[in-house]
């Protein structure tokens, strides 16, 4: 549920007021906001960085970004975050003796989604107009990246890059190894859970053309009408029976551009005892996780830091 007016004034007058914005980069992320209702203070927003969206986003800032680096901040759904975004500016506008936000440096990264939104004054127009002027072929455009100041991710929500296929290694060596319904977490067995799915996904089939808009250009798929049985059939076929790894991490991908991840992530458990709830464990695997992309910066397939590093140019 999106924020009402007076909750959204609120809730920018305390991110306008919160000193540790001053003379940094600020980024406005989707995520969960219920436990600063009703302490709008900026001591109340200081918490915001350590809650789990806000969180990964700043374990994915570059390793060798030691000072100045950007201020996270919760901001609700996806409306509720380009809300946030310009109202902020206007509430800056208006009294800039009571805000510390240089507008300059003010960010949002929202996720990609099968549902178009609509942006109002912005130079683009909508998140799918976004989506086509930063990403080709799953990477980022590098040089369009430096003139977005709101991002959308590359995969379908975060938790899709909490399922990516280099992230193995981190599944395999982590403490209280992850098992994914009963059974060590293995990824290629989640894609294909995901891929078993695709036909009675009501929200993939009510968006499907813009959907294979976004990855036509994977070849071997069939994206050339709008069926999911045949789409499905052959997503799985090439799948299981490619040798070509290059071939095999563009299926991947393609299939986490569409496919949304968040139930699948959810079904991540710890091994054995552990002290505190599932959540905990996985808010804590996604950690390790955004130090694995903090190290990949200069990659344009890796889409978070890679935003990141061309942030540092507002430092």
């Amino acid at each position: 549920m999106s924020l009402n007016p007076e909750q959204l004034k609120k809730h920018c007058e305390a991110i306008l007021q919160s000193r540790r914005i001053k003379n940094k980069i600020v980024v406005l992320c989707e995520g969960d906001i219920r436990e600063t209702q009703g302490r709008e203070s900026p001591q109340a927003y200081k918490a915001m960085e350590q809650m789990p969206d806000a969180n990964f986003y700043k374990a994915c800032v570059p390793t060798w970004w030691r000072q100045k680096r950007p201020e996270f901040f919760n901001c609700g759904d996806r409306k509720d975050v380009l809300d946030t975004y310009s109202t902020l500016s206007i509430l800056h506008e208006k009294d800039t003796t009571n805000s510390y936000l240089d507008p300059d440096r003010l960010f949002a990264m929202i996720d990609l989604d099968l549902q178009l939104q609509t942006i109002d004054n912005y130079i683009f127009t909508d998140t799918e107009a976004i989506f086509r002027n930063l990403y080709e072929k799953s990477r980022v455009k590098e040089q369009n990246a430096a003139k977005h100041r709101i991002w959308i991710t590359g995969l379908i929500h975060k938790e899709a890059y909490f399922l990516t296929p280099e992230l193995q290694p981190i599944f395999d060596n982590c403490c209280n190894k992850p098992i994914y319904q009963g059974n060590p977490a293995v990824l290629p067995n989640i894609y294909l859970d995901m891929a078993d799915a695709i036909c009675s996904d009501l929200d993939l089939q009510n968006n499907l053309q813009r959907a294979f808009d976004r990855i036509n250009h994977c070849s071997g798929l069939d994206c050339t009408e709008l069926d999911l049985d045949k789409f499905q059939d052959s997503w799985k076929h090439q799948f299981q029976n490619t040798t070509d790894a290059t071939q095999k991490q563009e299926l991947i991908v393609a299939l986490l551009t569409i496919k949304k991840a968040k139930d699948y992530w959810h079904q991540i458990k710890p091994f054995g005892e552990f002290s505190r709830e599932d959540w905990v464990f996985r808010e804590q695997l996604s950690l390790e996780i955004g130090r694995f992309y903090s190290e990949q910066s200069s990659d344009v397939k890796s889409h978070i830091p890679f935003f990141f590093n061309t942030l540092y140019e507002f430092v």
